[in-house]
């Protein structure tokens, strides 16, 4: 039954996504990427990623992107992998990531959901394990 299965909270795991000034797309501006941080003395196993964006247009519209799916066998400790690059015309969006990671025996999810127009320089931070700044969602 449900009630007997424990659900840990999801804890040292993060989404980050970033600016890259080094890789500029054809009109010169920063290719953003989305990366999986694990903050954690021990490593994430069979890591899922599920990520989509959701929400209305400016006109009223309701759009919703594929649903892309990512599997990573391994995220080691205090480390952090690429997951997408993410297209500034979706920012406007809901971006949703849905993370699902075993620890041993016991497999944890989270969603992390950037709200549409969050992903904007008053909310950068800087991240330390990418040492770039960004919009980290823990």
């Amino acid at each position: 039954m449900k009630k007997d299965i424990p659900f840990e909270p999801v804890e040292g795991v993060s989404i980050a996504i970033v600016p890259d000034q080094e890789a500029l797309n054809p009109a010169g501006l920063p290719i953003w990427q989305v990366y999986l941080l694990n903050h954690n003395s021990f490593p994430l196993e069979n890591v899922i990623v599920n990520a989509h964006g959701y929400g209305e247009q400016e006109d009223g519209e309701k759009v919703r992107t594929s649903t892309l799916r990512y599997l990573f066998q391994e995220v080691p400790p205090h480390a952090a992998v690429l997951v997408e690059p993410l297209d500034p015309g979706l920012f406007h969006l809901n971006n949703q990531y849905w993370v699902s990671y075993f620890r041993g025996s016991q497999m944890l999810d989270k969603k992390y959901i950037f709200v549409p127009d969050s992903i904007v320089p008053d909310n950068f931070t800087h991240i330390s394990l990418l040492d770039r700044i960004g919009v980290l969602h823990s």
